[in-house]
């Protein structure tokens, strides 16, 4: 790491990332987003005001999958890397499937920042599964973070709908409802939305309540114009001409060449079909595909797999052999070489996506000297307006796509002039070096703004005296109400373990009620004090037996709260009335909910954020709202213990049994949900980690003690003492 700089922290959770020869088009998770992250990474590093990129994905280890993918650490040049860490199951999963296990990463990364010398100055994440992740590590460590979404799940839902899907078929496949859930909390959260075109900001993200778009900036990514460029007279392109002449009747014609996934958004049926269907284009051109890499479409996974028997039988049905070619193989290597074939051969760059963000393969097809004709959809007309080397195409229609394609080979010398201009526009508008230099001017506005207050945060943020944690083997903290207390009979024996393994325990209360309420049920249900009251669902953290309050979590979670704000700006919403004050707390804005009346929770969301407040929704048991400050919840004061005290997560137990307590119940913690739990935590069942006991109230805490064997396992050995961790790491 340089000494001085910045240290940024990026996030891209799905698909298959490795800085040698990545294996782009695999799969659909596998694709432009992993190209641009990685050359993001190696940019930023290399710009001289950052000390250190660290870019965050999953450790993948299975059979069938690159052992590069289960490399803790890889080095992408200098002060760059890549840093994987695993969660979930260690084989390679879809992204659809890793919303379940997201809060494992959080936990895994909380885990890695005790070891390190400081922490990261900004979070990036990618895709809305990583913003779901750098929304929580920001809202713990007090780190700000910026979010670019690639893709939006509002977006591909409507357009999946538009070419015929079903939304309950599609539910089962994407999750969308969780996914946009997700992304309407991150884009509201975001100090800064990164978009990388015009349209990407007012057309995709403005379909979110929640987006603010003046807190986003376009700032289109670059390309490697030292890879991508024009080629010479000596190129030697024998390897790639090879690949796609086998397959030609007459290789020497114009190329209209199309590189991408073979997913249904990409839209390549609708490029062979707009081809055969065309006599007068199939005579003039021919069409090279370059589709992922294959050695049997049947063993790709169902939407490839889908894809290429759609392709295979609009060949075989427009009769196309010779006409057509559909390289199996290929490697990072080839790509600019495919890009200077067809420059060689006069021909063009088609992109026909139902719908783009941006297209990172036309800017490199534009650095190459390659006119485009792209779809009229999304980013690519931004390239091609600032670029001025091509034509825009209406995709949903086969014969207006054939007549653009063919008016674009009309023309030789206009062919020539939009080559020219391509590169020009690359260098103009799409370099590295000018994204990094924007990129982290921003990042210093953004930190500028966020010094003064994390200043004064870590002024407070400090472990003062000892605490039980510091000698415990385990914490176990326990909802109150309907967890702890609500059957005495079962109450004793839950006690009576309790106070057998006090010496080797540390024992914390989890409520929603404020600190005197709780305090005065703990008495009369006669249950002898914990060594951690957590009150008010998570916003306020007390030590027993004097319930002095922890002076850093309060300064944390102060952090950009504007209660009074909270509340003017929730009175007039149908279906919400606010609890009595005795309920309510200076972070903790409480109210009864009539479900029939009460908007939905993004309207919500975006009502407080449209006037610039910023807060976390929980509701529970289809009564209670509470409205919190961004950074407080029942988990995220549970790990701010466990990081601030030096407890692994995994040496914590939880139990509880409404929606207030979802995010502790999730991610590393041993989790515990008894049988009387409200009907929102149904959806937890079956996930490793989360006991569901037969038994209700604290007989079902007992049971998931039994459960779990604890204090049937080895202690730790002698000697060995944890450290309190300033928090946040002080830079």
């Amino acid at each position: 790491m340089k000494p001085e700089g910045l240290h940024l922290l990026l996030v891209s959770v799905h698909g298959l990332i490795r800085g040698n020869e990545p294996e782009l088009g695999r799969d659909p998770d596998t694709g432009g987003q992993v190209l641009y992250v990685l050359e993001l990474a190696r940019a930023l590093a290399g710009h001289p005001g950052v000390a250190q990129v660290d870019l965050l994905t999953r450790l993948v280890e299975a059979p069938g999958v690159s052992p590069d993918y289960a490399r803790p650490e890889e080095a992408l040049g200098p002060h760059a890397r890549i840093l994987r860490l695993p969660f979930g199951p260690p084989r390679y999963l879809r992204k659809e499937l890793l919303w379940d296990h997201l809060d494992d990463l959080v936990d895994a990364y909380l885990a890695h920042a005790r070891n390190l010398p400081k922490l990261p100055d900004l979070i990036h994440s990618h895709y809305g599964d990583a913003g779901y992740v750098a929304l929580r590590l920001s809202s713990l460590l007090g780190i700000p973070f910026v979010h670019s979404g690639h893709s939006l799940g509002r977006c591909k839902k409507a357009s999946l709908l538009a070419a015929g899907g079903r939304e309950a078929a599609l539910e089962r496949t994407f999750h969308f409802a969780r996914r946009i859930q997700a992304e309407e909390e991150v884009l509201g959260q975001a100090s800064l939305v990164i978009a990388s075109t015009r349209q990407e900001l007012e057309e995709q993200y403005a379909a979110y309540e929640s987006f603010d778009i003046r807190r986003a900036m376009v700032l289109p990514p670059g390309t490697d114009t030292s890879r991508f460029s024009p080629p010479g007279p000596t190129a030697a392109l024998g390897r790639v001409a090879d690949s796609v002449d086998r397959f030609l009747k007459d290789p020497d014609k114009p190329m209209i060449l199309c590189i991408g996934r073979p997913v249904p958004r990409k839209n390549l049926l609708g490029l062979v079909k707009a081809f055969g269907e065309d006599t007068e284009l199939r005579a003039r051109a021919n069409l090279v595909l370059v589709a992922g890499n294959r050695d049997d479409y049947m063993d790709l996974d169902e939407a490839c797999r889908t894809t290429w028997e759609g392709l295979l039988h609009a060949i075989d049905r427009h009769d196309l052999y010779g006409h057509v070619a559909i390289p199996k193989h290929h490697g990072p290597e080839d790509i600019p070489g495919f890009y200077r074939l067809a420059v060689r051969r006069k021909g063009i760059c088609a992109n026909p996506a139902l719908s783009e963000t941006f297209g990172l393969t036309l800017i490199e097809a534009a650095a190459s000297g390659l006119p485009l004709v792209v779809t009229d959809s999304g980013g690519p007309k931004d390239i091609v307006g600032n670029c001025r080397n091509g034509l825009l195409m209406n995709v949903r229609e086969p014969a207006e796509m054939a007549a653009a394609l063919k008016e674009a080979l009309a023309d030789p010398r206009r062919w020539a002039d939009w080559g020219k201009n391509g590169v020009k526009g690359v260098r103009t508008f799409y370099t590295w070096e000018a994204h990094a230099a924007r990129y982290v001017k921003a990042v210093g506005r953004i930190l500028k703004r966020n010094r003064k207050g994390r200043r004064r945060e870590l002024t407070a943020i400090r472990p003062q005296g000892s605490s039980p944690f510091l000698k415990a083997e385990w914490a176990l903290m326990v909802d109150l109400d309907r967890t702890l207390i609500g059957d005495r009979p079962s109450l004793a024996p839950l006690l009576e373990w309790i106070a057998t393994n006090r010496d080797r325990l540390a024992f914390g209360i989890v409520t929603g009620r404020r600190l005197e309420s709780a305090l005065w049920v703990l008495r009369d249900w006669g249950i002898d004090p914990p060594d951690v009251l957590v009150s008010s669902v998570g916003t306020e953290i007390h030590y027993g037996p004097d319930w002095r309050q922890d002076p850093g979590w309060e300064s944390h979670v102060r952090h950009g709260w504007r209660r009074e704000d909270v509340v003017r700006s929730l009175a007039g919403l149908p279906g919400l009335r606010l609890q009595a004050r005795r309920k309510l707390g200076p972070f903790k804005v409480s109210y009864h909910v009539n479900p029939e009346r009460m908007p939905e929770l993004t309207r919500i969301r975006s009502s407080l954020a449209g006037e610039g407040l910023r807060a976390r929704l929980v509701y529970s048991q289809g009564r209670y709202l509470d409205v919190l400050p961004h950074r407080a919840s029942k988990g995220q004061a549970l790990r701010y213990l466990a990081i601030k005290w030096g407890m692994p997560l995994g040496r914590f137990v939880v139990a509880g049994d409404s929606g207030n307590d979802i995010d502790m119940l999730t991610g590393e913690p041993l989790a515990i949900v008894v049988s009387n739990h409200s009907p929102e935590l149904a959806h937890l069942e079956g996930r490793s980690g989360i006991h569901f006991s037969r038994a209700g109230f604290a007989a079902g805490v007992l049971e998931g003690l039994q459960h779990y064997g604890i204090f049937r396992h080895t202690p730790a050995p002698e000697g060995e003492a944890r450290a309190a961790f300033e928090f946040p790491c002080v830079p």
